[in-house]
């Protein structure tokens, strides 16, 4: 998917340049696609580079978190909820424990470390299945909860707000958790009935309704503020939750008389191979997203869309975000790469930029997760996780628009 994706991009790309070239007569267009190749590659790469520090930051911290114990206290606060909602595995097997590290990874926005747990967890709820080369329910509900997984640390997006010239990379945390909840709560719903679950079962009940009282909390509260004090306010939770997780994990480890400096380095070293390993993938398709812009063919698709928008009266700020919304269902790296363009583009301070920022941490890569979480285990048969990760995909993309709306419309 991703290789003819790629290709498309810069095929359409040169098309259009030469026909603009041969046919309308437009002499720049061809430098111009050269010089956005080469200028990109360069941006890909130093984008990259300013990543690696804060990579390496946050794994060292999630280190010492893991060896503290803090990340199993977390497993065993979601058991309960799960094996309600994996009825096929029993009590005790060691998917369990893998898919709530997975999860937890994803809530702290660890995109990268939460991969291996997830495959973990696919590969030992393989064991359970009784045709190997067909998704079991437990596998799919693992799927969608991976693609649209409540994001309660958005690390990643922060960093590179930070590194496009944000004022405040982190005012979009409030927004985001809204949006990725939203996500979630559909994902979960629609596969639940899908798969006949008990979903008014007290327990699930309970952490959902916990869930929601909280989430809603917020946003009533936050809804009640004005657009300044709404930012100001955001910041300031967004800041303190990030300073109390990393001190508490750091106290907790002392306690355990754990050695914090060498879990931190030995976290690190991590987070730098994940941070250069992305480098390939993040020029690829910078580069190949700024031909298409380059030739004029992303802004005559998005401007048809704006002409319909507006031809029904409605606001058309979020059109341009919508390239992103459709590459997050198609490739992680693509998506990151047209976020990257977006605050590049518009201003990471933008409502295109805060919107872009916020899609991107509301939902997960549903095709991508379904090549290498199935992939890995030899699934052919997938059934309906596409369905219902793309219809999880879909409602993250409205919620996040709408959350946009609320914390940054009055922005240009």
């Amino acid at each position: 998917m991703l290789n003819v994706i790629w290709a498309g991009f810069i095929l359409v790309a040169v098309v259009s340049a030469f026909v603009q070239t041969l046919v309308f007569g437009n002499a720049d267009i061809l430098p111009a696609l050269v010089r956005a190749m080469f200028d990109t590659a360069r941006t890909g790469f130093e984008i990259a580079l300013g990543l690696t520090g804060v990579m390496t930051l946050w794994l060292g911290i999630m280190k010492i978190g893991e060896r503290a114990g803090l990340i199993a206290l977390m497993a065993r606060g979601l058991a309960p909820l799960f094996r309600r909602l994996f009825p096929g595995v029993p009590d005790g097997h060691p998917a369990l424990g893998s898919m709530t590290m997975n999860i937890a990874a994803n809530m702290l926005g660890l995109d990268n470390a939460a991969t291996p747990l997830g495959l973990k967890a696919m590969r030992e709820l393989q064991t359970l299945n009784p045709v190997p080369d067909t998704a079991t329910d437990a596998q799919i509900l693992f799927l969608v909860i991976n693609t649209a997984a409540v994001t309660l640390f958005p690390v990643t997006i922060f960093a590179y707000r930070a590194q496009l010239g944000a004022a405040d990379p982190t005012d979009v945390f409030i927004p985001l958790l809204l949006a990725s909840y939203i996500a979630t709560l559909a994902g979960v719903a629609l596969t639940g009935v899908i798969q006949r679950l008990k979903l008014f079962d007290p327990v699930v009940l309970a952490y959902a309704g916990g869930l929601t009282l909280l989430v809603g909390g917020v946003t009533a509260w936050f809804a009640s503020l004005s657009p300044e004090q709404m930012q100001r306010q955001s910041a300031m939770w967004s800041n303190g939750l990030l300073l109390a997780v990393v001190t508490l994990m750091i106290v907790a480890a002392l306690w355990r008389r754990i050695n914090v400096y060498e879990a931190f380095i030995d976290g690190a070293r991590e987070g730098f191979h994940v941070a250069v390993g992305i480098i390939p993938y993040l020029v690829a398709m910078l580069v190949a997203i700024a031909l298409l812009r380059a030739s004029g063919a992303l802004e005559l698709a998005i401007g048809a869309v704006r002409a319909a928008v507006a031809g029904f009266g409605f606001d058309t700020r979020w059109v341009d975000a919508l390239p992103n919304g459709i590459m997050k269902s198609l490739s992680g790296s693509g998506a990151r790469a047209v976020m990257i363009d977006s605050m590049k583009t518009h201003g990471a301070d933008s409502f295109v930029g805060r919107l872009v920022s916020i899609i991107q941490g509301s939902s997960e890569t549903t095709f991508y997760v379904l090549a290498v979480y199935f992939g890995a285990v030899n699934i052919r048969n997938t059934r309906y996780a596409a369905g219902c990760g793309l219809f999880a995909d879909l409602i993250g993309f409205i919620a996040a628009v709408g959350v946009a709306y609320l914390f940054f419309g009055h922005l240009a």
